[in-house]
């Protein structure tokens, strides 16, 4: 089988053996472009009174309610100080997938469908969807950190899934990972309790030469084990990095963890239930 009708063997294996795999043109130009335009529709039409702050590297910031209702909202974040709402903006998230019907289209289509199926997955749910700009000079760095932290399950079902909607190189940001070290298991979680969040230890240290580029085309899709170590540097580049990024759990056998930071009124409809 190929992309659209789930994973060969030889990719199973890379997934398994690395803890992500890349695959080219898993959406098409109209895909991409649609989606480019419909957020620049939806950036016009944000009123910025209401924005919030957020920072990629200490998420322990983001413990105000707009954040928190964001889990069940279109809602908006910002690199610092507003300057031009369409180039200060961090990231738009978190229920675009079901909220939106441009990017529902494609969260809930056929081939994302078959992508779970072929990773084992019987009854998952997209927990989250995020758009993310990477503005040019000053798309922030995402600190190293694992999807599994944030996202947590018993057991640990959680897979991200990242699609570029611009190309992205190691100049304006692309993504980096630590090949294998999701086979080390999940070093922490990422909590919320009565004064918001916080990560329940410190971060370990990495030595960035472990870290290999994953430099992608427009188009591509970037699946990763929620136990990755993985990251990006900021975008010091005159060129954006837009990329959609989704995020699955199972809910057959699997139970959500209550201290989870999401926190959902009203459970997802699973994309399938095999």
């Amino acid at each position: 089988m190929g992309i659209f009708g789930g994973l060969t063997d030889d990719q199973l294996n890379f997934f398994n053996a690395r803890g992500y795999l890349v695959l080219e043109s898993f959406a098409s130009s109209q895909d991409t472009v649609s989606m480019i335009k419909r957020m620049e529709r939806l950036v016009d039409d944000f009123d910025c009174s209401t924005a919030s702050i957020f920072s990629t590297r200490n998420q322990q910031q983001a413990t105000d309610n707009y954040f928190f209702e964001s889990a069940e909202k279109i809602s908006f974040f910002f690199e610092g100080e507003i300057q031009s709402k369409e180039l200060s903006i961090n990231k738009v998230g978190h229920a675009l997938h079901e909220l939106d019907p441009v990017f529902r289209n494609f969260s809930c289509s056929e081939k994302v469908s078959n992508l779970l199926l072929s990773l084992g997955y019987k009854r998952p749910i997209i927990i989250q969807s995020m758009y993310i700009f990477k503005q040019p000079g000053i798309g922030g760095e995402v600190v190293p950190h694992q999807d599994n932290s944030f996202l947590y399950t018993e057991p640990t079902t959680c897979t991200g899934l990242w699609l570029a909607l611009e190309d992205a190189k190691v100049v304006n940001g692309c993504l980096w990972a630590i090949p294998g070290s999701h086979k080390n298991g999940l070093v922490r979680r990422f909590l919320r309790g009565e004064q918001g969040v916080y990560f329940d230890r410190p971060s370990p240290s990495y030595d960035q030469k472990d870290f290999v580029p994953i430099e992608v085309k427009a188009g591509s899709l970037v699946v990763i084990h929620g136990d990755l170590i993985h990251q990006s540097f900021e975008n010091m580049s005159p060129k954006s990095r837009h990329a959609y990024s989704l995020h699955v759990v199972d809910t057959d056998g699997c139970k959500w963890a209550q201290d989870n930071w999401i926190r959902r009124k009203v459970e997802p409809e699973p994309l399938y239930v095999s």
